[in-house]
């Protein structure tokens, strides 16, 4: 049965979502309401096989849903490329039962899917060991380790991915664990400079059994290139919802053609418009995986335009931008913008990756 997404309820998102969007960025108060929003609007369904409960389509869909949304609100758009991206992991696991398993929930937005893998991220870029080890206990697993910062565990019930390292001298493995798990502790929420209602908090992973039935894939390092152009055109419509409403609010405030902002910003917004187009064309012809160094690059001009636009924003709105009242949108995506470098695989990483030598598997995850 293919679940169809309704106008009304896209259009009742779009609303709260401009009304909630300084709450989500400054407070808790509204975060456990993000997930049902988001679901009720059919969004999380998109690209999801039908098979399997979804609307069909391709993962490109759920990139521009992604990236519409955080058009209105980074914070939600982060929410939701977690969470997409955990369904993704376990659209493209062999774990049948474990997929048949946990996407109800995860689809209709009753638990949080948390994507744990910037430690895997780093690991398979040799910059540090995993941060979680594994060891037999009979016939079971015993995992123990931390996770500084995971984003989407909402305190309804979550499941989050992580990369493990193998017990015995085995290859690290992909695991999922359950908030419910004994042994899994959540912090408090971490203290963020904006983006609070995201529910970001650590994990602390303290003798927790698993068995077969939880493992997403058995082989980290062969399995995460796989999934990596998902992970990261999602993650890249972040920086396409940011970069969208920054330009647009600097070409609403533009006087006339003849404003010297004008060529810029039109230049922006074109080259917005390519990288973009070049990012759904890469992802849907598979190109990435072959080539992703030319995704990567994408990611990393992506995440220059946001926040070149901001700064667009900035200089078209001029001293209006630091009053409260009418700034405090701008401020907002001020905030939002600060963040979009860190994001883990952060620029940095990216650029680092390209020069070692055009990433032969080395980015898989992140915050």
């Amino acid at each position: 049965m293919t679940h169809v997404t309704s106008d009304l309820a896209v259009s009742d998102l779009e609303a709260w979502l401009d009304a909630s969007a300084s709450h989500l960025d400054t407070t808790t108060d509204t975060a456990a309401s993000v997930l049902p929003k988001l679901a009720d609007a059919g969004l999380f369904r998109l690209g999801v096989p039908v098979q399997w409960g979804g609307n069909g389509g391709h993962v490109g869909d759920a990139v521009k849903a992604i990236a519409e949304t955080s058009t209105r609100s980074l914070t939600a758009g982060f929410v939701f490329w977690g969470h997409r991206t955990f369904i993704e992991y376990l659209l493209q696991s062999p774990n049948a039962a474990l997929r048949e398993r946990l996407l109800p929930d995860l689809l209709d937005g009753r638990r949080g899917g948390a994507t744990g893998l910037s430690n895997a991220m780093k690991f398979l870029s040799g910059i540090e060991e995993l941060s979680v080890q594994s060891r037999r206990s009979g016939t079971a697993l015993q995992l123990d380790g931390y996770l500084p910062w995971v984003t989407n565990l909402p305190a309804t019930g979550f499941d989050v991915a992580m990369a493990v390292k193998g017990a015995d001298g085995a290859p690290a493995f992909i695991a999922a664990l359950a908030s419910d798990d004994s042994g899994l502790e959540r912090s408090s929420d971490l203290d963020l400079m904006a983006m609070r209602g995201s529910n970001t908090a650590a994990l602390k992973i303290d003798g927790v059994q698993i068995g077969e039935d939880r493992i997403i894939h058995h082989h980290a390092a062969e399995w995460l290139p796989k999934v990596r152009p998902a992970f990261l055109a999602m993650q890249s419509a972040l920086s396409i919802g940011l970069a969208r409403r920054a330009l647009a609010e600097a070409t609403a405030r533009l006087r006339n053609d003849r404003d010297i902002l004008s060529e810029p910003v039109a230049t922006l917004t074109a080259e917005l418009s390519t990288a973009e187009t070049a990012l759904l064309e890469g992802l849907g012809g598979g190109r990435f995986v072959e080539h992703p160094a030319s995704l990567f690059r994408l990611r990393i001009r992506l995440a220059e335009i946001a926040v070149q636009a901001v700064q667009f924003e900035l200089s078209a709105s001029g001293g209006r931008a630091y009053l409260s009242q009418p700034g405090a949108g701008f401020q907002r995506r001020l905030r939002e913008a600060a963040f979009i470098p860190v994001l883990t695989p952060s620029l940095i990483q990216l650029k680092l990756a390209l020069r070692v030598q055009e990433l032969p598997a080395a980015i898989g995850a992140t915050a």
